[in-house]
């Protein structure tokens, strides 16, 4: 095959009908509309620790926790 050749068969190739941003529109679509479902999703977690904080506080006073193994890692 010669450049020429190549040349005219991806010309003939490239053609394509209808507008490509159109057609292809609704897959941006979905993915704009699952990240901001999933935004929501992770949002919704925002400040959860400290809407039972009397339950911790609680739960600290009955499971003493020995200050000398504080922060080291693991056992």
């Amino acid at each position: 095959m010669t450049l020429a050749t190549i040349l005219v068969l991806a010309a003939e190739g490239a053609e394509h009908h209808g507008n490509v941003q159109a057609e292809t529109f609704i897959f941006g679509a979905i993915a704009f509309i699952v990240f901001m479902a999933l935004g929501l999703v992770t949002m919704s977690y925002r400040n959860v620790a400290n809407r039972h904080a009397h339950k911790a506080e609680a739960y600290a006073k009955a499971h003493p926790v020995d200050q000398a193994q504080v922060g080291h890692g693991h056992h």
